[in-house]
């Protein structure tokens, strides 16, 4: 579904008049995104990470403490960014606020970091319940997805994944709580044609979602998943 198609086409057409302004500090934007250099210059890299979950680390290694316990269901991840200011300030806005505008941002932001590891045959967003989507308007990784199809020109299904029962939002939770959450919570409505998937999702903190999506797909016979988000929630965070 489109959101807020009026809103968007009135965005362009002040976009085209008036010079953007940053969304962070109302400076002047830059290649015609609400995004000033200094701002953007504030994200930080998801640089130094595990190999299998992309948490941020001290030191580059292999494989995490929590990935040697627990391996993870996907082949590969994409994850550039780490989730911290201003790219959390950004990322609220635009799934709790409304802000597309901040989406456009922080998708042109992850475009900017450079392609992924390797490259699938179709993209798959993460799939929010019905009722939150009517609640929304908008589901935010179909959101960030479209543009990286587009740059990549990759398929996108957004009708592949269902989420087919309603969770409890994850934020408050802890690991345990989410793993629970979402136990159980996604099917695939259709197995695709192609045989290589990246998930994407907006903001990966445990891992939770994407392992369920990503086993949903690997158990309905897709060969290969891998997960891609915008950016990975410190370890620090999470405890």
């Amino acid at each position: 579904m489109e959101a807020f198609p009026w809103k968007e086409r009135l965005a362009s057409v002040g976009r085209f008049i008036l010079p953007p302004r940053c969304l962070l500090c109302a400076g002047h934007g830059r290649g015609g995104l609400e995004l000033c250099g200094g701002c953007r210059s504030m994200l930080i890299g998801n640089l130094s990470s595990c190999s299998r979950c992309a948490v941020p680390l001290a030191e580059p290694m292999p494989v995490c403490g929590q990935c040697q316990r627990h391996p993870r269901p996907w082949a590969d991840v994409w994850v550039p960014f780490a989730y911290a200011w201003p790219l959390d300030t950004l990322e609220m806005r635009f799934k709790f606020g409304g802000s597309l505008a901040a989406g456009r941002v922080l998708s042109a932001c992850w475009m900017e970091a450079g392609p992924p590891p390797l490259m699938p045959d179709l993209i798959v967003p993460v799939p929010l319940h019905a009722s939150r989507l009517r609640y929304r308007g908008y589901n935010q990784a179909l959101e960030l997805a479209r543009p990286l199809a587009h740059r990549y020109r990759l398929p996108l299904a957004h009708d592949v994944l269902l989420r087919v029962r309603t969770t409890d939002a994850q934020t408050d939770l802890d690991a345990a709580a989410r793993q629970d959450n979402v136990r159980g919570a996604f099917a695939v409505s259709r197995v695709p044609s192609q045989k290589h998937v990246a998930v994407v999702d907006d903001v990966m903190t445990t891992g939770a979602t994407l392992a369920e999506c990503a086993g949903a797909l690997l158990a309905a016979g897709v060969e290969r998943v891998d997960v891609w988000a915008l950016a990975r929630t410190p370890l620090s965070a999470m405890l």
